[in-house]
């Protein structure tokens, strides 16, 4: 990322600097993604401070200057030699450090960086594809096991093969009765139908997001038609100025159709990046306006209560219309395996 921008714009909001204490907000300016405690200091240019365990890795990978971490009251010293106006802090910066660091500072919360990530630039849309393929082939390659626990962790073994560092968030197998579970936790239950696997691989510190359901029975077919119109529905609609909001009523508005509006249990979709969930939320609830450059996850889903569940999740890049980034076949039967 272009710290030149960061900086106009945190002068432009009237903070005189922003601290970064957040891994995925320092990995997009810095490139490296710290794995213990850092922290950056961003003033008329980026500095990162990093502990040992991470020093090594952050001078080679970051492409801003990097210090070894000392303590917070060095850093608290370096700010009040640096900054003379109102300093910037995430949402996310704890109660103690903020104590430690920024008490007798003007403090104001910035999502300054959040904003600067919701919009992906090629070489982020080239990052998240990476990880779509890899999750991709790593499901092509899979065989089912006889229980949930050992396909899931034969899909992550795939994953890590194939260049994930590590899955982009604990894989999901819910199969029979289990799949009615939206986030089931992955068990040793013996595998049943349908099974709904949903997962994901990182690419250089990107995620992809994917869902299919394994189906078996006409029944089963039936729900996962109207999960796949009301997919198609949403992702006809995406486009720039249209309200993320929106987006969940055209899906939903589908599914009420078929009388199964009280089964469909989240949002349709989420930003992706370089965290699983990031904005825009494609839910009621979330009243801002579509982008081009946003990457989201449309993912409708019906789950009937103690009987079975159908979710169908790809992810598309928002352009002058959406585009599906995505490949996998949508429909899925058990006997393909």
């Amino acid at each position: 990322m272009n710290v030149e921008k960061i900086v106009n714009q945190m002068h432009l909001e009237g903070l005189d600097g922003i601290l970064l204490i957040k891994p995925e907000n320092i990995a997009y300016i810095a490139g490296f993604k710290p794995s213990s405690f850092s922290i950056m200091l961003i003033h008329d240019g980026a500095l990162l401070f990093t502990s040992k365990l991470d020093i090594n890795e952050a001078l080679e990978k970051s492409s801003i200057p990097v210090e070894e971490y000392q303590s917070l009251k060095y850093i608290k010293k370096k700010i009040q030699e640096t900054l003379t106006g109102k300093l910037g802090v995430e949402n996310s910066m704890n109660l103690q450090i903020y104590k430690k660091l920024c008490n007798g500072f003007k403090i104001e919360l910035s999502e300054i960086i959040e904003k600067f990530r919701v919009n992906k630039s090629k070489t982020e849309i080239k990052n998240i594809e990476g990880a779509i393929k890899i999750a991709e082939n790593s499901f092509k390659n899979l065989n089912l096991a006889d229980n949930e626990n050992k396909t899931a962790a034969e899909l992550e073994y795939n994953m890590r093969a194939k260049g994930s560092i590590r899955p982009a968030f604990e894989t999901i197998i819910a199969s029979g009765v289990r799949s009615s579970l939206p986030h089931a936790s992955t068990t040793s239950k013996k595998m049943e139908q349908p099974i709904v696997i949903d997962w994901g691989a990182t690419y250089h510190n990107y995620c992809s997001d994917i869902t299919r359901t394994i189906l078996n029975t006409e029944k089963q077919e039936e729900i996962f038609n109207i999960v796949l119109e009301a997919q198609k529905a949403a992702i006809n609609t995406l486009k720039p100025g249209i309200k993320a909001s929106y987006i969940d009523k055209v899906a939903r508005d589908v599914i009420e159709e078929y009388g199964y509006l009280d089964c469909f249990l989240h949002s349709t979709g989420h930003g992706v990046g370089l965290e699983i969930h990031e904005n825009p939320s494609l839910s009621v609830k979330y009243e801002g306006k579509l982008e081009k450059g946003m990457v989201v996850t449309v993912e409708p889903g019906i789950y009937l209560e103690e009987k079975f569940g159908v979710r169908l999740e790809d992810i598309v890049l928002i352009r002058n219309k959406g585009k599906v980034l995505t490949n996998l076949s949508k429909k899925i039967k058990f006997n393909d395996y």
